[in-house]
């Protein structure tokens, strides 16, 4: 080889090094936990770290004779809607069981177990009774209508619940996978809590189980932001959590049953459609061979799903899902992001999986390795962290160019520990929300809606669309970026 070419042949390790290196998944690791602090409700601990923020909502519950102190604010208003906090936690908390020795190394285990039990405590207090569920507080169009920051706002505070005359199997479902992984997550640093929550999530499973229905027939003032299509797939994404936690065969049972009814393959995972998270968690079991060869033949189409539902998101299937020019996972121009991180989330497990008990995929067009399966998963992070045709970075702080009119109550208006002067509903909008200047906080670690198809992105506050970020979108990277990172 000539000199020249081993010259040319170089650069091009130098170069691909550098853009290799150019990323700090463990940054932004640490980043995507302390998002989590800034989206706290109620009386923030000793140890908190985004310190723009201080208490709030510390009366939620008091005038039904509950504390419903606590949780996370779901996005840029301050509402907690609990169908979303719920699976906000189940995917922090598997990304914490899933990847919990990565975290462990990049010292971020105790950040992603602090984030999970801030979710968890307010399950606990909004759990009282075994057939009832506290699932909101506050209120969407009277919170939409001021512009407030949650340590001084006005707005009502209503609260909201299902029970045996109101059920909502959806909630309950999804609050009880919540618990269950978490409960797997505490297990060796704190099995009493583990415990705890074990018999919460059980409670709330037989509750989910024995009265059946949709949340938002109960709690009507949620379907406007938080919707639900079935109940069905938070069911059996419960059972399939409180299975692994307890290897009860009662769960297992309720998993075969429905075997013939598992949703199919799906367009994406989300807040609302859990089948795919289901469907990924029996399928790994089944290549681990944890399941008895009858069991195995009546899950396989479980398995069958979460493969084709992988292959259409890697371009290989019989149904591709949409992709910019530029090689963002396309969806929806309404936080696109949100189905981009669960979606990497399910792949990156399951490539695991696959090259730990030496398998491939097998796609329509051929089969798929679990290398290539990271490589697809890290384009898509990267992506996000800023190697796209905007050159911004879709996690707020992270880099040196990225949104910085977040749609978001307290980020935008001037931190009450800078001026306690409190900021009126409509004051808010015409001095904060109408202000054509960066957010006065940073709202560290937050994961925006995105671009939209056509890879662009409008930073401006009013475009809630793109420019809104919400915990949902950030519990699946945690794991994802933990995985990088180490």
């Amino acid at each position: 080889m000539s000199s020249t070419n081993n010259f040319m042949l170089g650069f091009c390790l130098v170069i691909l090094f550098v853009n290799a290196a150019s990323i700090d998944y463990g940054e932004a690791l640490t980043k995507s936990l302390l998002y989590f602090e800034a989206q706290r409700s109620g009386k923030l601990p000793s140890n908190q770290r985004v310190q723009w923020r201080g208490d709030s909502a510390l009366n939620d519950g008091k005038d039904d004779g509950i504390d419903l102190t606590g949780g996370y604010y779901d996005a840029g208003d301050n509402v907690k809607f609990g169908f979303p906090m719920a699976f906000t936690i189940t995917m922090l908390a598997w990304s914490a069981t899933e990847f919990e020795s990565q975290l462990n190394s990049k010292n971020e285990l105790k950040n992603a177990l602090n984030a999970i039990k801030w979710g968890t405590d307010y399950f606990i207090k909004a759990h009282k009774e075994s057939h009832v569920l506290y699932g909101e507080i506050g209120e969407g169009i009277s919170d939409h209508k001021c512009w407030e920051r949650p340590e001084d706002m006005t707005t009502p505070r209503s609260v909201y619940k299902i029970d045996e005359q109101h059920p909502g199997a959806d909630l309950a479902g999804e609050t009880a996978a919540a618990l269950a992984v978490a409960a797997v997550a505490f297990k060796e640093s704190d099995s009493g809590y583990s415990n705890q929550l074990l018999t919460h999530a059980k409670e709330l499973f037989d509750f989910a189980k024995k009265f059946p229905g949709v949340y938002t027939s109960s709690i009507p003032v949620a379907d406007k932001f938080y919707g639900s299509s079935g109940y069905e797939d938070e069911l059996l994404w419960a059972a399939v959590w409180l299975y692994k936690a307890t290897k009860d065969k009662s769960y297992l049972d309720y998993i075969n049953e429905k075997s013939t009814s598992c949703g199919g393959t799906r367009l994406n995972f989300s807040w609302d459609d859990k089948y795919i998270g289901a469907q990924v968690l029996i399928a790994k079991d089944l290549l681990e061979n944890k399941f008895a060869g009858n069991e195995s033949t009546l899950l396989n189409e479980y398995k069958k799903n979460a493969e084709e539902f992988i292959c259409n998101c890697i371009q290989k299937g019989h149904n591709n899902i949409q992709k910019t020019n530029g090689g963002l996972l396309w969806w929806d121009y309404w936080n696109n992001l949100q189905f981009v991180t669960t979606a990497t989330f399910v792949i990156t497990t399951y490539a695991d999986t696959l090259s730990a008990t030496k398998n491939s995929l097998q796609c329509s067009s051929g089969n798929v390795e679990p290398l290539q399966l990271i490589n697809f998963v890290k384009s898509q992070v990267d992506y996000i962290l800023g190697e796209n045709p905007q050159k911004m970075s879709y996690m707020v702080g992270f880099g040196t160019n990225y949104p910085q009119e977040v749609h978001h109550r307290g980020a935008s208006i001037v931190s009450i520990k800078k001026d306690k002067k409190p900021v009126g509903c409509q004051e808010g909008f015409d001095q904060w929300f109408n202000r054509n200047a960066p957010n006065p906080n940073v709202l560290v670690g937050a994961i925006v809606g995105g671009p939209d198809n056509s890879d662009n992105y409008n930073d401006s506050r009013d475009n809630y669309k793109q420019a809104e970020a919400a915990t949902a979108n950030s519990a699946p990277l945690v794991g994802v970026l933990a995985r990088f990172a180490s």
